[in-house]
C-alpha cells in the first residue's frame, strides 16, 4: 500500500506519466491476486458508486483512498468489462454519471504508430487531434498529441475545470504520441493540452496542433468536431477534376481575403458568415467570368493583421465566419457553380503565440533552437524544421486534410523562396551553411517534393502552386525529371517588370519596351502564373489604379491595356479583390471594398471589361490552351518602340486557330497602323479595351478589318488597322 500511496501522490500533483496503472480496472495486487480493483480521481466528489454494465444491476460503492479525492472498489469476482459507469454526488449535492475513461483500450494502432514514426502516416490527421467516435460501444472523443519530450501531457477543458490532473493522458512509447480516448464527451467541447515539461518549469497550455476547429480569437482555446456528417454535392466536380489537364484549361483566378471583400455596415461592419458568402461571393464571381477563387489562408489565425499568414490552426478553418461545416457547404456551393477553389497555405513559418506550436512540448520541438536555422527575422517568427520527419508528417498531412475534408482544388504555398535558401533575408554570419556548404535547404527542398509527389498521388486532379520569386530552376517540374513538383509557379519577374512599365509615363516608355517585353525570354521555362495579388496595393505601394499615370481617364485607359496585355500574354491569370472595379484606395483587411464606386460609369466600364475579357478568355481555346510552348505565342512586332506599340498572336492546338492581339500604351491613337498577319480574310474585332462600354473613347475597326496581300513583319499578310489610345484590341480571323 505504501506504494499506492505514493503513486496516489503523484496523480494527485499531476506528476504522474502512467495514469493506467493507477486509474482504471485492475486485477490483483500484491495482497490479493484475484481481486477486481477500480480506481477514479474525482476531486470534485463527496460520494462515488460504480454502476456495472448491463448484466449486473447492482451498485457498487467506492470509498476515499486518498483526502485529494481517490476513490476506489475492490471486490472478489468478474470484471465489469468497459460499458460501467460511475454515478457522482458532488458536494454541492448535484448528481452526474460516467463512463471511465481508464477502462478504454488506445485506438491508435502500433503500426500507425510505426509509420508516424518514420514521417509516412499520410492520414495522420484521422488519427490524432480530437476525433469524434465510438470506442468499445460507447461515443466519446479521443484525444492524441504529439509531444515526446513531455514528462505529463493531460486534456482540459470546461468539461474538467481545466485541471490538468482530472484526465491525464497515456504514453505511447518513444514515438511521443500520447493518447486518451474520453467518453461520453460531444461535438463542441472546448479544450487544450496541458503540458507539463521535463525540465521542471511549471505546466502550460496549448492548443491542438490538429484540431479541425478553434473559438473566435482572441479565445485560443481548441473546439471539438465532429466532421462526418455534411452531406457532399460536388461529385460531378470532382470526378471530372481527376481527368482534367490544367495547363490546358483557362485559368482566371480571383484573389479574396473573406473578411474583407464585402462587409456588412449597419451591423457595426462585421464579417460576411460562410454561408452569407456562398450567396454573395460565388454570384459574383459566377458573373465576372471568373474560373478560380483563391482565398488568403483560412487557416484559423490568432492575428487579423497576418491575414491569415502567420497560422495557429493548420488543420482547421476559421472561426471567423463560421464552422468547418459552413466551410465545406461554401466550396461546395462553389463547385456546383462550375468555380474551383484554391487557398493560400503557409508552411514557412509559424509564430510565436504561446497557445501555439512555438516550444510546444517544452522544446523547440517544431522548430530549431539555434535563431540562425529557426528565427524568421523578416516576420518575427518560427521556421518549421523541415528534416524532422515528424514535422514534415505535420505539413504534409495539413495539406491533405485540406484537400480530402474539404475537397480544396489546390493550394497556393506561400514564400517557397524563404523555404529553399538558408539565407533568406539574413546578413553574412546569420546563418549556417547546408553539409556541402551551400545556401540551399536541401531539407526544405525534399519536403516541398515530398508535399507535391504525396499530393498529387492521393488527389488526382489538384494543383499546388508556387509562390516563389527567384529564379531557381524546375519549379513547375515534376520531381522525376529533378523538379520541385509543383503544377504552377507565380511570374513575379513579370509582375514586377509590367507593374514598373505601366506605372511610367507614356513618354518615356519607348525606353523600356524591353519591360514588356523580357518576360517572353523565360515564359516557357516554368508554368507561370501571372498574379497582380494583395502584395501589389498594400504597405504604400497604391492601388493599380493610383499606380498609373495621367488624368482619371489616361489612368483608367492604361488599366485597362495593363488588364488586355495580361489576358493576352501566356500564363495562368490571376486578380485581386477590388482590382476589377478599379479601387482608388490601397486594400484594408479591416474594411470592406469600395463597392459604392460602381455608382460611377468608368468604375462599372472597368469591371464590365474584366467580366468580358475573362468570357473571351475562356472562350477561344487560342488565349489558353497552349500556355506553356513557344507554338502558342509568337510575336508579330515587339520592336515599335517608337510608337510604344505590341502586337503579338497566340496559337491553340489547332494550328489554325489563332487570336491577334495589339496594343497601343501611349496616349496617341494608331490609326492606319499596318501588322503583319499569319492569313487572309477578314479578321473580326473580338475586343476593345476603348469601347465606349467600358468607359473608352470609341475608336475601333468597325468590327474587324480584310487582310491584304501584302508582307509585312515577316509575315505573308497584312492589315491596316486603328489601335485606339492607350488600348488593348484583340482580332480574329474568320
Amino acid at each position: 500500500m505504501p506504494i499506492l500511496s505514493n503513486r496516489f501522490q503523484r496523480l494527485v500533483s499531476a506528476i504522474e506519466w502512467d495514469p493506467f496503472s493507477v486509474l482504471g480496472p485492475h486485477q490483483g495486487d500484491s495482497t490479493n491476486s484475484s481481486d477486481i480493483c477500480i480506481r477514479a480521481f474525482l476531486p470534485e466528489a463527496a460520494e462515488v458508486v460504480v454502476l456495472p454494465g448491463k448484466n449486473d444491476s447492482t451498485p457498487i460503492p467506492m470509498k476515499l483512498v486518498h483526502p485529494d479525492g481517490v476513490f476506489e472498489s475492490r471486490w472478489n469476482g468478474h470484471p465489469l468489462g468497459t460499458d460501467y459507469q460511475f454515478r457522482i454526488v458532488d458536494r454541492q449535492g448535484k448528481a452526474s454519471q460516467r463512463h471511465d475513461p481508464y477502462a478504454f483500450s488506445p485506438l491508435i494502432s502500433d503500426f500507425d504508430l510505426h509509420l508516424f514514426g518514420e514521417g509516412k502516416l499520410y492520414k495522420a490527421y484521422e488519427q490524432l487531434g480530437a476525433q469524434v467516435c465510438i470506442h468499445q460501444g460507447v461515443q466519446g472523443v479521443n484525444f492524441a498529441v504529439w509531444a515526446p519530450n513531455a514528462k505529463r501531457v493531460s486534456v482540459v477543458g470546461d468539461f474538467n475545470e481545466w485541471d490538468g490532473r482530472r484526465h491525464p493522458m497515456r504514453s505511447r512509447g518513444g514515438g511521443g504520441i500520447w493518447e486518451l480516448f474520453i467518453p461520453d464527451m460531444n461535438d463542441g467541447a472546448v479544450y487544450k493540452f496541458e503540458i507539463l515539461p521535463q525540465n521542471g518549469d511549471a505546466p502550460f497550455l496549448k492548443a491542438d496542433p490538429y484540431a479541425s476547429s478553434a473559438e473566435l480569437r482572441p479565445k485560443t482555446a481548441s473546439v471539438v468536431r465532429d466532421l462526418s456528417g455534411y452531406e457532399w454535392r460536388d461529385g460531378e466536380w470532382m470526378t471530372a477534376r481527376q481527368t482534367c489537364d490544367p495547363l490546358t484549361q483557362p485559368w482566371s483566378i480571383y484573389e479574396v481575403h473573406l473578411g474583407s471583400w464585402k462587409r456588412v455596415p449597419e451591423e457595426g461592419s462585421r464579417w460576411l458568415t460562410y454561408g452569407e458568402l456562398a450567396q454573395n461571393l460565388i454570384p459574383y464571381v459566377k458573373e465576372m467570368g471568373f474560373t478560380h477563387i483563391e482565398l488568403m489562408p483560412v487557416t484559423e489565425h490568432p492575428f487579423d493583421g497576418s491575414w491569415g499568414y502567420q497560422a495557429t490552426g493548420y488543420f482547421a478553418p476559421t472561426s471567423r465566419f463560421g464552422t468547418p461545416a459552413e466551410f465545406m457547404a461554401f466550396v461546395d456551393g462553389c463547385h456546383q457553380a462550375g468555380i474551383g477553389v484554391l487557398m493560400d497555405w503557409a508552411p514557412a513559418h509559424f509564430p510565436e503565440d504561446p497557445h501555439g506550436l512555438a516550444w510546444f512540448d517544452g522544446t523547440n520541438l517544431y522548430d530549431h533552437s539555434d535563431p540562425r536555422l529557426g528565427f524568421h527575422p523578416e516576420w518575427n517568427s518560427r521556421i518549421f524544421n523541415y528534416g524532422r520527419t515528424e514535422v514534415r508528417n505535420f505539413l504534409i498531412n495539413s495539406a491533405l486534410s485540406w484537400f480530402d475534408r474539404y475537397h480544396i482544388d489546390g493550394l497556393r504555398v506561400d514564400a517557397v523562396a524563404s523555404m529553399l535558401y538558408l539565407d533568406y533575408a539574413r546578413k553574412s554570419g546569420e546563418w549556417i551553411p547546408n553539409k556541402f556548404g551551400g545556401r540551399e535547404n536541401l531539407e526544405a527542398v525534399e519536403f516541398l517534393k515530398e508535399l507535391n509527389t504525396v499530393a498529387h498521388q492521393e488527389h488526382p486532379g489538384i494543383v499546388m502552386i508556387a509562390e516563389e520569386s527567384t529564379a531557381w530552376p524546375g519549379v513547375s517540374r515534376p520531381t522525376y525529371v529533378g523538379g520541385l513538383g509543383f503544377t504552377f509557379k507565380w511570374n513575379m519577374g513579370w509582375m514586377h517588370d509590367t507593374l514598373d512599365y505601366f506605372s511610367l509615363d507614356p513618354i518615356y516608355r519607348r525606353y523600356h519596351q524591353h519591360n514588356v517585353t523580357f518576360g517572353l525570354v523565360y515564359a516557357f521555362t516554368e508554368n507561370f502564373v501571372l498574379p497582380l495579388s494583395h502584395d501589389e496595393v498594400v504597405h504604400g505601394k497604391k492601388s493599380l489604379l493610383d499606380k498609373m499615370p495621367g488624368d482619371d481617364w489616361q489612368r483608367f485607359a492604361n488599366l485597362r491595356a495593363l488588364y488586355g496585355h495580361m489576358w493576352g500574354h501566356p500564363g495562368k491569370k490571376m486578380l485581386f479583390m477590388g482590382c476589377e472595379i478599379g479601387q482608388w484606395w490601397e486594400w484594408n483587411h479591416d474594411d470592406s471594398l469600395q463597392w459604392h464606386l460602381l455608382e460611377y460609369d468608368r468604375h462599372r466600364g472597368l469591371q464590365r471589361y474584366v467580366a468580358d475579357l475573362n468570357r473571351l478568355y475562356a472562350s477561344q481555346p487560342a488565349l489558353h490552351q497552349v500556355d506553356y510552348d513557344w507554338t502558342g505565342f509568337q510575336w508579330i512586332d515587339l520592336h515599335d518602340s517608337d510608337n510604344s506599340t505590341l502586337t503579338y498572336f497566340r496559337r491553340a492546338k489547332d494550328p489554325s486557330d489563332i487570336v491577334v492581339c495589339s496594343l497601343n500604351l501611349t496616349p496617341v491613337p494608331r490609326e492606319a497602323y499596318r501588322m503583319g498577319v499569319p492569313t487572309g480574310g477578314y479578321y473580326r474585332e473580338l475586343l476593345n479595351s476603348d469601347s465606349e462600354a467600358y468607359g473608352g473613347s470609341n475608336m475601333g475597326n468597325g468590327g474587324g478589318v480584310q487582310a491584304e496581300d501584302m508582307p509585312w513583319h515577316g509575315q505573308p499578310f497584312s492589315v491596316l488597322i486603328t489601335i485606339p489610345p492607350l488600348a488593348a484590341v484583340f482580332f480574329k480571323p474568320e
